[in-house]
């Protein structure tokens, strides 16, 4: 749409990871495992939760509300993802971006939230056992995870607001493979100032004060764990941590190098292959770490097959 002497942005056209059409195919299989996978683990994460009684403490149901977090903000990006390896130009209209926007910063914010209180979760577990259930009773628990999504909508509807009020007056081509707020900002024709000004603000404040939360949690966590006397108790109460440490490493590593640096420093080629461990690797192994080093859900998945097998 023409307006005066200068073209409205309607939509946009997502360039994807390549556009090298031998890798699309091998792309797409991949992608095609890697979200069904993540599906998957996920979904069956919260079903195993559900169905175990055994598995019907705060720190499982911190997990599934972590599994939930995961299955949508991966199935925000990967359904686009792959469509981009299917036809030569996939393109999105502007409210389509607008709202894949906000749903992606609600629930990779969500998920910062979430993996801090997990990790207060860990230490209130090893260093008052005795009043576990009562310090993380179901209502607090429930408070602490409807804050992680108040956080996370009031992060997102902050960004996505000030996206808004940008002109875009083309070209209309996102390097990228979903709509990501860096590489919108380059194609604004106004000024992105404040944008970016909010983006570092905001990123950097909940991304240090979340971090900050975990880092404090597990230094009084391995203050708790030298003070237990037994090497196989020290040991029992360090592996029950080392899940989450794992997930906390990951997700904190990559985002780290799109949200927090400065953007004289944005590189496409860099921010795509971060991005991709983000919002489909990361997702898909989380299940797998929680289930591969944890006792309790292998415990409960053996479980869970026996009950078939009876049952049929």
């Amino acid at each position: 749409m023409v307006a005066g002497n200068f073209t409205v942005v309607t939509e946009f056209i997502l360039l994807g990871l390549t556009d090298k059409e031998e890798l699309k195919v091998v792309l797409f299989v991949l992608f095609l495992g890697i979200y069904v996978i993540t599906l998957v683990g996920n979904v069956g994460m919260i079903l195993l939760i559900q169905i175990t009684p055994k598995l019907n403490t705060p720190t499982y149901f911190f997990l599934s509300c972590l599994s939930f977090v995961d299955a949508c903000y991966s199935s925000v990006i990967a359904p686009e993802l792959l469509i981009t390896f299917l036809v030569v130009r996939e393109t999105i209209s502007l409210s389509g971006c607008i709202i894949q926007h906000l749903f992606f910063g609600v629930f990779i914010t969500t998920e910062g939230f979430l993996l801090s209180v997990m990790a207060y979760d860990r230490y209130v577990a090893i260093a008052h056992p005795l009043f576990y259930n009562v310090a993380m009773s179901r209502r607090k628990c429930v408070v602490l995870v409807t804050g992680s999504c108040t956080g996370g909508l009031i992060n997102s509807l902050v960004h996505t607001g000030s996206l808004g009020r940008l002109s875009f007056c083309g070209p209309n081509v996102v390097s990228h493979f979903f709509c990501d707020t860096p590489p919108l900002l380059k194609l604004s024709c106004s000024s992105t100032f404040m944008n970016e000004f909010l983006l570092l603000l905001f990123s950097r404040v909940i991304a240090i004060a979340t971090f900050l939360i975990v880092i404090i949690s597990y230094v009084l966590i391995a203050f708790a764990i030298l003070q237990i006397r037994s090497a196989p108790g020290r040991w029992k109460a360090f592996f029950t941590c080392a899940s989450h440490l794992t997930a906390v490493t990951i997700f904190y590593g990559t985002l780290s190098f799109n949200y927090i640096q400065p953007s004289s420093q944005y590189s496409v080629q860099q921010e795509k292959v971060v991005s991709v461990f983000y919002t489909l690797v990361i997702p898909m192994l989380n299940p797998l770490i929680y289930s591969l080093r944890n006792k309790a859900v292998k415990d409960a998945v053996k479980w869970a097959i026996e009950l078939k097998r009876f049952s049929c």
